[in-house]
């Protein structure tokens, strides 16, 4: 596997623990590159195109996902794998006309086209049946980089258990990001796929369409290994309390766990190609005496398959000291992330605060929310939570806008777990670097 990118672990963190104490934190960054060129261009992939089709996508939303879903294709290069759906109460295949992959080549792709463009809009949404058919189409390719677009601008209509069981067959086989058009589109129920099946979620204006499943598309081509892991030792007596991917956006791994050996488990974290990503991890160890050193968890990248793969290693440290100025010191990623962290957690608990009409604990959310975007530097999402609240500069008092358009407060939804880094990718102070 030597034409995988380089892949490095940096562990940020304050090792010194004051006595007493049992929590260990870390930031554990990881680094892939050199994969964009030969490494992404050489791998075997494999995209599936979801459209829903149904009749509330009729007019200008239908016309835009034709030209997307174009675009799409055209950034696919020669070689890969690929299919186009359209999504109802039930899946037709858009193409080819059976359900399997074909190979992308200068023919297919302009055939591929002109069935797009003959796609029209009728019936219901049900998304389950869209997943199941994507997952069963790319079974064929085991060791591809396996990706997919899943367009919707309405709302499942299938019973909870029947779609969970289909998310939980989906998960681990594919890699789906997930796109809303217009408002009647349920944010948590597509987030729901996207955290799954380890992809994204945003809205979409019909207009913004096309460069971003070209963008989507061009991202999953430039992927060079595929069901890659973070494998985490934790010794005996300890308890490992979470796994957090914290940047580019916040997703809790912690429940995706599968055991890979004693006191070890994998955290699934999908494809790689040249990209950084940060993992917040907490780990409780038995309280140590004055000066007791210890390894409180062993990090590890791992590429799957039968013929496994360590990419690279990174420490979690521990030790004990009654020195109050080492032990007080906060490490700036992990204090910044917690709060990257808590303000993605604040904006989805205001707004559904708001949806139930609990006015009071909307603004008491969304307010915490401004306060933590503004002195992160997230001006992104500051800029999104202006439009919903509004802070008094004087008293600092926040306090819900009464007009709020519908798609600025699922704007703000959709991208709440997006964050920002400090400092670039490496922190001043405390850090172990491991190979």
């Amino acid at each position: 596997m030597s034409d995988l990118p380089a892949f490095t672990v940096h562990v940020d963190q304050n090792r010194h623990l004051p006595l007493g104490s049992r929590e260990v934190h870390a930031v554990v960054s990881v680094e892939a590159s050199g994969g964009s060129g030969g490494a992404a261009a050489h791998a075997q992939a494999a995209e599936v195109i979801i459209i829903d089709a149904s009749g509330s996508m009729h007019g200008a939303k239908i016309a835009a996902a034709k030209r997307a879903a174009k675009a799409a294709v055209d950034a696919l290069r020669d070689g890969v794998h690929f299919a186009i759906v359209a999504g109802t109460d039930t899946t037709q295949m858009i193409y080819p006309p059976q359900e399997q992959l074909v190979e992308v080549s200068a023919a297919t792709r302009e055939d591929a086209k002109a069935a797009i463009g003959r796609l029209d809009a009728y019936g219901g949404t049900t998304m389950g049946p869209w997943l199941n058919l994507a997952a069963r189409m790319f079974e064929p390719f085991p060791q591809a980089i396996k990706h997919a677009i899943l367009l919707t601008d309405g709302q499942n209509h299938e019973l909870t258990s029947t779609f969970d069981r289909t998310l939980a067959y989906c998960a681990g086989r594919f890699v789906c990001d997930c796109r809303g058009v217009g408002t009647d589109w349920n944010v948590e129920e597509v987030r729901k796929i996207s955290s799954a099946l380890l992809g994204t979620v945003d809205i979409l204006k019909p207009e913004e369409m096309e460069d971003d499943f070209r963008a989507m598309a061009e991202a999953a081509m430039g992927k060079a290994v595929a069901d890659v892991a973070l494998r985490v030792w934790t010794p005996q007596n300890a308890t490992l309390r979470f796994v957090k991917q914290v940047a580019p956006t916040v997703e809790d791994l912690t429940a995706k766990r599968t055991e890979s050996g004693a006191q070890a488990g994998d955290y699934p974290t999908g494809s790689w190609g040249d990209e950084a990503r940060d993992y917040h991890i907490c780990v409780e160890v038995p309280a140590g005496d004055p000066g007791r050193e210890m390894r409180a968890g062993w990090v590890k990248l791992v590429a799957g398959g039968a013929a496994e793969t360590v990419l690279a290693t990174g420490n979690i440290l521990a030790e004990w000291t009654d020195d109050e100025a080492k032990s007080t010191q906060l490490n700036p990623r992990v204090a910044h992330y917690t709060g990257q962290v808590e303000l993605a957690a604040a904006i989805q608990e205001g707004l559904r605060a708001r949806d139930n009409n609990d006015e009071h604990t909307a603004t008491a959310r969304l307010g915490r929310a401004m306060q933590l975007a503004e002195e992160s530097g997230n001006e992104g999402t500051a800029r999104l939570l202006r439009k919903v609240v509004e802070v008094d500069k004087e008293s600092g008092t926040a306090r819900l806008k009464r007009n709020v358009d519908k798609e600025d407060e699922m704007s703000l939804n959709t991208r709440s777990t997006r964050t920002v880094g400090i400092g670039g990718r490496r922190a001043a102070g405390p850090g172990n670097n491991a190979g």
